[in-house]
This record gives C-alpha cells, sequence and structure tokens, in this order.
C-alpha cells in the first residue's frame, strides 16, 4: 500500500471486508472436513494460513533471536497443537479460525522467547512495546525495519542505520493502538474485522483507526530528512 495515498486505504478496506464474507463460507467447508478426518482438507486449511503467519512471527520475533528460531518451526509446532486441539476448538469456536492459529503461533512464540531470554524479555533497556497483551510484542525497531525494507548495499548501512533510530523515536511518539492497528493490519494484513476483534473495539472504529493512524504515520515520515519516503518499501 501506498502510505502517502488516502483513497488505496479506503478502497483496501472495502476489499477486505469482501475478503471476510467469501473467506468464511470455505473456512468452515474445510473445517468441517478436517474434523470428519479429511487429511487434505486439514492441510489445504492450515496452508491456507502460512504465509500470514509468517509475517506475524517476522513482526513479533525478538530481534535478538534473529537467525537463531525459523519462523517455520514455530508455525509447524503450532500447527501441531492445532491438530490436537482441533475437536475442542470445534466445540467452542471463541475466535474465528485464523485469529485462533494466531494464538496458538503467539504462545509457541512466546514460550521461545521466554526460554532463549528469560529475565532479559522484561530489560528496561529495550525500545518501546507496541503491544502488551497476550501476543509476543513487537517493537518500534522492528516496526521501523519494516518500513524501511532491506537494503545491503555498504554504502548505504550507515544512512539507513540514522533513519531507522529517527523513525524508531517518531514511532515511539505515537499513541500504542496507533501503532498495534498498523502492525497488525499493514504489516501482518489482518483484516478489519480480525483487528477489531484482537483490539476489542467495533468494526467501525477499528476502519476509522487505522486510516487516521496511516495519515499520522505519513505526517512522521514527510517531517522526517533523508528522503525516507523513497526508501519505503
Amino acid at each position: 500500500m501506498d502510505f502517502l495515498s488516502k483513497e488505496p486505504m479506503r478502497r483496501e478496506l472495502n476489499d477486505m471486508a469482501r475478503f471476510d464474507a467469501a473467506d468464511s463460507a470455505l473456512t468452515a467447508q474445510l473445517i468441517s472436513q478436517a474434523a470428519a478426518g479429511d487429511k487434505e482438507a486439514w492441510g489445504r486449511l492450515l496452508a491456507e494460513h502460512r504465509d500470514r503467519l509468517r509475517r506475524m512471527v517476522a513482526l513479533r520475533l525478538d530481534h535478538r533471536l534473529q537467525g537463531r528460531i525459523d519462523a517455520s518451526d514455530v508455525i509447524q509446532d503450532a500447527f501441531i497443537d492445532a491438530s490436537r486441539c482441533l475437536a475442542e476448538y470445534i466445540q467452542n469456536p471463541a475466535l474465528p479460525f485464523f485469529l485462533w492459529l494466531r494464538f496458538l503461533t503467539g504462545i509457541r512464540l512466546a514460550k521461545l522467547h521466554r526460554y532463549h531470554l528469560g529475565t532479559q524479555m522484561r530489560d528496561a533497556g529495550r525500545e518501546i512495546s507496541l503491544y502488551r497483551g497476550l501476543m509476543p510484542e513487537t517493537s518500534s525497531a522492528a516496526l521501523a525495519a519494516q518500513l524501511l525494507g532491506r537494503d545491503n548495499r555498504p554504502s548505504e548501512f550507515a544512512m539507513r542505520a540514522e533513519l531507522k533510530l529517527q523513525l524508531q523515536e517518531a514511532i515511539n511518539a505515537m499513541d500504542p493502538l496507533d501503532r498495534e492497528i498498523i502492525a497488525l493490519r499493514h504489516f501482518e494484513q489482518l483484516t478489519n474485522s480480525e483487528a477489531a476483534q484482537l483490539l476489542e473495539i467495533t468494526e467501525a472504529a477499528a476502519s476509522k483507526r487505522y486510516i487516521r493512524a496511516l495519515e499520522r504515520l505519513r505526517d512522521i515520515l514527510v517531517r522526517l530528512p533523508g528522503n525516507i519516503g523513497d526508501l519505503l518499501p
């Protein structure tokens, strides 16, 4: 999405609403088939959500564990948990299926954080957290890195490192809910309905909050030096 354009935001919100309605029937059918023992349906159901879960893990994996933990392993363990708990989920589907998978993946990721980092998880020197719920925290550093994208050219390293620090400081000054809804909607690519459920607000409020948050982020980006807008993916 173009961060500097308002109209694509509104079109994207409408498209996501249509996607929600179309996807729910297929998901329900695959869950029913999987519950009856159809392994192919179960595999297809999990495959449908793998990329979205990978985005979540990439955003919320503590930066100190980058290169030590593979997102595929985290997701595979979560899928094993889902297989074991499917019957229980069907009896009481308190969350949509994807959000349930996301929850299980988050639990796995949180366990890995505790195992590898222990008391360091609450290090006072860490970046300001963007999320304080059950899901592992993401940080201003992770969001800044996502915004800047990758550029491995040595000539750009110093400049991008400075831009990242400036962007982190700017993101830290944003409202926590604004930061989180950008993380959910833009980087995890959750639908408006999914984000609203996680944030425990109405869909209308989530939609307005997302557009307003992107407008505020746009204002931040255009004020930063170094033509940061040109570096956005």
